[in-house]
């Protein structure tokens, strides 16, 4: 309810940005590998070049996008995946299903939770840093897990948000497609 406000309005604005298309769902991986439809605020446009191939996330990512992004307001649709119990507020970030076959032993233990809208990787950098990086960090919460975890997890999240720090990695306004590790 209190955020239905702010939910309404980025809708629409979303809804201009992009002709009329303000979320996007995506399959993801949740817990115990299995799939679910996640939904967000739909930040980059469908503009595509001359071949019919969509253009670079950043030549795609529109205004509007780019500050609900850089407030981590893209997040907010996928509250109703936790009100589902496809996800929780707190876990590691659910990736692409694509992603599944690359993981190691040890990265695919992140798979013993439930996916989360923010994370200890997402406290401890986000999308700068690498991804052997962010899977220690997911493993580290699903060997660590405790309601007070959550709770710093929590808070240090608002926290980053305010300071928007990690949105972007080094190469890229979104992050580098996994490749498995090396």
């Amino acid at each position: 309810m209190v955020l239905s406000p702010i939910f309404i309005l980025i809708t629409l604005f979303l809804s201009i940005a992009n002709q009329g298309k303000p979320f996007f769902f995506q399959t993801r991986p949740g817990k115990d590998e299995k799939l679910f439809n996640i939904i967000k605020f739909k930040t980059m446009n469908d503009k595509k070049d001359a071949e019919g191939n969509l253009l670079s996330d950043a030549e795609r990512l529109t205004k509007v996008g780019q500050f609900v992004r850089k407030t981590s307001l893209d997040e907010i649709p996928q509250l109703l995946n936790v009100i589902k119990g496809d996800m929780s507020l707190i876990g590691p970030r659910p990736l692409l299903p694509e992603y599944l076959e690359l993981y190691n032993a040890t990265q695919k233990r992140r798979h013993e939770v439930r996916p989360g809208i923010t994370g200890w990787a997402q406290v401890n950098g986000r999308n700068a840093i690498s991804w052997e990086q962010k899977f220690d960090y997911d493993v580290w919460y699903v060997e660590n897990i405790t309601f007070l975890l959550d709770i710093k997890i929590l808070f240090l999240t608002i926290k980053k948000v305010f300071v928007s720090e990690g949105i972007s990695s080094d190469t890229s306004v979104t992050m580098d497609k996994f490749r498995g590790s090396s």
